[in-house]
């Protein structure tokens, strides 16, 4: 599973429980993209979670 480059954003595992309380094992995974960002000046193709792509902590090259 993929992990964001900026934040370091992973999966995540629980217990996911049902309105009659039965459990069962559950794994959240986060939004993860692949696209092409500008760094110093150099495009460079990065795994970026959708809330750090939406926060603009980097700009996307075109």
């Amino acid at each position: 599973m993929a992990k964001c480059e900026v934040c370091d954003k992973g999966q995540h595992f629980g217990i996911q429980v049902s309105h009659s309380h039965r459990r069962s094992n559950k794994a959240w995974k986060p939004n993860i993209r692949k696209v092409k960002v500008e760094i110093g000046g150099v495009s460079k193709r990065m795994n970026i979670c959708a809330k750090c792509l939406r926060s603009s902590k980097l700009t996307k090259s075109v």
